[in-house]
Formats: C-alpha cells, sequence, structure tokens
C-alpha cells in the first residue's frame, strides 16, 4: 500500500482534518486549494501545498504532474473540493447550477482522469469520493446541490466497476450536517436567491431547518469524518459507501423505506410547511 496522498479541498473542514491526521501517521500529504495562503498551517506541518483550481483543466494538468514528478506515484486520491447553493429550481441562475456542476462533477472527473493512468500502470490506487447524503435524497431549495451529489454517486459506481480490473477501489463517504462555515453561507445565498418571491415560504423553512440541524452539538465534526475517511483508505476490502454520521444515516434509511410521497409529506412536515 502507497502512502502518497492527494486531497483537494484542503484549505478547511474535512480536507484539512484529514490532511493533519494522515501528515500524524506518516503519510506524504499533497494539499490542493485554489488559494495557498489557507494551507499554510499544513505547508508548516509537512504538506506539500499545491495551488490548483478543478475547474480549470489545465490548472489540474499542471498540479497532477508536478505532483507525480516529485513523488512519483499518487496512491489516494481524496475527492473532497466542493461548492453548493440553495434556492428554488426556478430562480437559482443557470450560471450557478453550472457551476456546482462544475466543481463537484466536472472537476472531480477532471483530476481523477489525470490520476487514473499512474494508478493504472501500479495496478494500485484508491479514490475516496466525498459526496453527502442529499446524494441519495433530496430536499426543497437545494435541487442544483442535491442533483451534483447525485451525479457523484453515478459516477462513483461506474467508475468502481471499470476501474477494479486494475486493483483501484473507489470508495463514496456519504456525510450529514458537519460543523463548517458551509451552513451559514448556505443560508445566506438561500434567502438571497429565493427569500423575496413566491418561494419565500419554503426558503425561510429551509432556512430555519440549517440553523437546526446546524447547531451546537448535532453536527459532526470534521475529524470525525476524517476518521471514516482513513478507515476506509486503510481497509484492505473497503466497503463501496460509507455513511459518516448518524443524521445521514436516517436520512437515507428513511428515502429507502418510504414510499415516494410519504417521504416528501415527511420532509415538508420537517420543514412546518404542509402544503
Amino acid at each position: 500500500m502507497g502512502r502518497n496522498v492527494l486531497i483537494t479541498g484542503a484549505s478547511s473542514g474535512i480536507g484539512k482534518a484529514l490532511a493533519f491526521r494522515l501528515l500524524d501517521d506518516g503519510w506524504k500529504v499533497f494539499a490542493v486549494a485554489r488559494r495557498l495562503s489557507r494551507l499554510n498551517d499544513l505547508k508548516e506541518k509537512g504538506a506539500r501545498i499545491i495551488a490548483m483550481d478543478l475547474t480549470d483543466e489545465e490548472s489540474v494538468i499542471s498540479g497532477v504532474t508536478q505532483i507525480q514528478k516529485e513523488s512519483g506515484t499518487i496512491d489516494v486520491l481524496i475527492n473532497n473540493a466542493g461548492y453548493g447553493e440553495y434556492g428554488s429550481i426556478e430562480e437559482v441562475s443557470t450560471e450557478v447550477a453550472k457551476k456546482q456542476f462544475e466543481v463537484n462533477v466536472f472537476g472531480l472527473a477532471r483530476i481523477t482522469r489525470q490520476v487514473l493512468p499512474g494508478m493504472r500502470e501500479n495496478r494500485y490506487g484508491k479514490i475516496i469520493n466525498i459526496s453527502s447524503m442529499a446524494g441519495k435524497a433530496t430536499a426543497p431549495m437545494g435541487g442544483w446541490y442535491h442533483a451534483s451529489k447525485h451525479a457523484v454517486e453515478a459516477l462513483s459506481d461506474a467508475l468502481r466497476m471499470e476501474v477494479r480490473q486494475f486493483g483501484i477501489d473507489v470508495i463514496v463517504i456519504e456525510p450529514g450536517a458537519v460543523k463548517s462555515e458551509w451552513a451559514d453561507i448556505a443560508k445566506e445565498n438561500l434567502l438571497k436567491t429565493s427569500g423575496h418571491g413566491p418561494y419565500i415560504r419554503y426558503a425561510e423553512a429551509m432556512a430555519s431547518l440549517i440553523d437546526k440541524f446546524y447547531s451546537g452539538s448535532k453536527p459532526a465534526t470534521p475529524g470525525k469524518i476524517a476518521d471514516i475517511i482513513i478507515k476506509a483508505v486503510t481497509a484492505k476490502n473497503p466497503r463501496n459507501r460509507y455513511i459518516a454520521t448518524n443524521d445521514a444515516k436516517r436520512f437515507i434509511f428513511l428515502k429507502w423505506l418510504l414510499p415516494g410521497r410519504m417521504f416528501d409529506r415527511l420532509l415538508l412536515r420537517l420543514m412546518k410547511v404542509s402544503k
């Protein structure tokens, strides 16, 4: 098992917590983000920091080539970078919708394509895609973000079957609420987009629900998710998926268990908008 790991979205949250854990465990960590200034603490810890914009093909090719020249191999790729904006399907602009897919889906695919040839040659590799419970069940006001995570789930399933023949594992991590700056940003964008028009009641209800789920001790810490990712990375025979938080387990189970209309009613009742 190799010890060179590339982590996207390493400037905060799960990515940063994971990078610190792996450095402590003796891994050679290549931490990737658009802004290098947010990676200085990882650099001081011993990580190799790389500026990379996943939406830019040349940036990705240049960054991966640089890493491969330095390390020889990329043994594990952690596709952690993600972006989401909430709002009604009608009111979220096409530009914003495309941006979410560009980062969450095409950016993930772009960097994966660059590391696969080396993994195939080595007959070894692990690709960890950070999805979400949003990739399994959908709530109102988050349609574009949920759609991008559903796409991550589908791409991961297809890729896993394609590259298994080369000794490469593809693993999906599905967190629920995690302590981060995401909740405040998502709520702000939601109310900016849909808080003044025909969907105001749903926008305000979802903003209140975000507050409820991301307040106090309810959300998981990035460190808890990092522990689960490390478990997947170091497992000899990893599972296809790891549901990473209790709220995600409940949400995904109810989506599987309930008929579609009943699940819809449950979500709307949770938001306190019955119609």
